[in-house]
């Protein structure tokens, strides 16, 4: 038998729909598992800072949103990695997978000093944007502590898109997984001052994320380097050699995801400023309802990373077949666990709900009755949103960031937000309203994203 017949049956072999999903749940399952520890994290700080109180709970709800819109930018860099590094293996190219991975290192370093001024004078800001100045000033003295997570935080995305353009996913879940248990047990004891420790509040909050990061980016650094089929990579070897054509190459294809990224996130966080405008207490309502569909959002997400490997791969090989059959896997498996969620939030929104707050609190029960409504819509576009991550996650398989970007800033600015801003202020639906107005940006997303994926295949 030929080398070429065998090779043929061996991509054909490999292009089964069984083979696909296998595939997909074999990369998938630690990538999802890693973005639900993840939230995980940010999850517990809230629970545990909600019980101090509706101030502290919308204090840390501006804070972590505007950490997280630093952190979110930055990691469109990092998200390039993932497709270079998945079309150098099918190219076999392992000098290109070195180079994506450290010059991937040195952009989200840099980038982590020219955002540090943002957060650390957020008071200011949050002020101009119509905050309380109580709200402002806490959430200002979480931030001069959190920031310093965001080195530790985005090395550590640089070197889990590494491995997984690598699909190793594994340890991803793994060290996320210890990054949970170790920041829940720093923010009990510092948040409350249990086991002698002193009562910090909202700062052993900031603390203990500051300390998970840290020790996530060590473990996986370790990990990377105790893996001799990982170390011969020599991503570290001669590190502070800069490579500027690749430095060109991840910015240009990540500059494009970050803003597409940051056009959905910043979406919520002007959400979050349309709530604090309306009232403190429907902000905590907005908080609580935004914790649980940012939970939801994980599996699309992880599974939009799978998107780009597995498309990444076929890509490299020139496999238009391969592409095809994993982007219809991923989407596959995507719609089934969203709708499931979607059930989920639609169902039992009170009982959700009421996992954020002390009952004991005085205005307890009428954040709890805001909130409802609002985790009752976010689960009805569960759906959309998992289309239209799992359709930015393919075009970047297939290095199309540009043009996603465009589309991407249409449907959450001028239909999401605009529609948000309509039907909360001038219809009078208030928070409500502005859910709606997510439902429909998100839509849009998803048929523009995945339609646009599509006319690409066909071309």
């Amino acid at each position: 038998m030929s080398s070429r017949s065998i090779s043929f049956e061996a991509v054909a072999a490999g292009n089964s729909w069984a083979s696909h999903l296998r595939a997909t749940f074999a990369l998938g399952v630690p990538l999802v598992g890693a973005q639900l520890a993840q939230m995980a994290i940010h999850t517990t700080d809230v629970i545990l800072v909600g019980w101090l109180g509706t101030t502290e709970l919308a204090s840390v709800v501006l804070a972590t949103q505007m950490f997280f819109l630093v952190f979110i930018f930055g990691t469109g860099f990092t998200a390039a990695v993932v497709p270079l590094v998945a079309q150098a293996l099918g190219h076999n190219d392992p000098v290109g997978v070195r180079r994506s991975a450290r010059m991937g290192l040195w952009i989200v370093f840099a980038y982590g000093v020219l955002t540090a001024p943002l957060l650390w004078f957020s008071e200011p800001i949050l002020l101009r944007l119509g905050q309380a100045p109580d709200v402002a000033a806490l959430a200002q003295s979480y931030l001069r502590i959190a920031q310093w997570g965001v080195f530790p935080a985005l090395g550590l995305m640089a070197i889990r898109s590494f491995v997984t353009g690598l699909e190793k996913g594994g340890i991803v879940l793994y060290v996320t997984i210890g990054m949970f248990l170790l920041n829940a047990a720093i923010a009990y004891t510092l948040i409350f001052g249990h086991f002698g420790a002193p009562v910090l509040g909202l700062h052993g909050a900031a603390i203990a994320a500051v300390s998970a990061n840290l020790f996530g980016f060590l473990i996986a650094v370790t990990y990377v380097e105790s893996q001799p089929k990982m170390r011969a990579y020599e991503i570290f070897v001669r590190f502070w050699r800069p490579d500027w054509g690749m430095v060109r190459e991840i910015v240009g294809l990540g500059l494009p995801i970050s803003f597409t990224i940051l056009a959905e996130t910043s979406l919520f966080s002007a959400a979050s400023l349309l709530m604090g405008m309306i009232g403190k207490l429907e902000l905590a309502a907005h908080g609580i309802a935004l914790q649980l569909a940012s939970i939801a959002f994980m599996i699309p997400l992880g599974l939009a990373q799978v998107a780009t490997v597995r498309v990444g791969l076929a890509n490299g090989r020139n496999d238009t077949l391969g592409v095809k059959r994993a982007a219809i896997a991923v989407l596959v498996v995507g719609i089934f666990f969203t709708a499931i969620g979607s059930v989920l939030y639609a169902t039992v929104p009170r009982m959700l709900g009421a996992l954020f707050l002390d009952t004991r609190q005085a205005d307890a029960e009428a954040v709890l009755a805001l909130a409802v409504p609002l985790i009752a819509i976010a689960g009805a576009f569960q759906l959309v949103d998992g289309l239209q991550a799992v359709g930015a996650g393919l075009l970047r398989g297939v290095k199309d960031t540009k043009v996603p970007m465009i589309l991407a800033l249409i449907a959450y600015w001028p239909i999401g937000f605009a529609c948000a801003w309509i039907f909360a202020f001038p219809l009078g639906f208030r928070g409500e309203g502005v859910w709606f107005g997510f439902v429909l940006g998100l839509a849009a997303a998803a048929v523009l994203l995945c339609g646009r994926f599509w006319l690409l295949v066909r071309r």
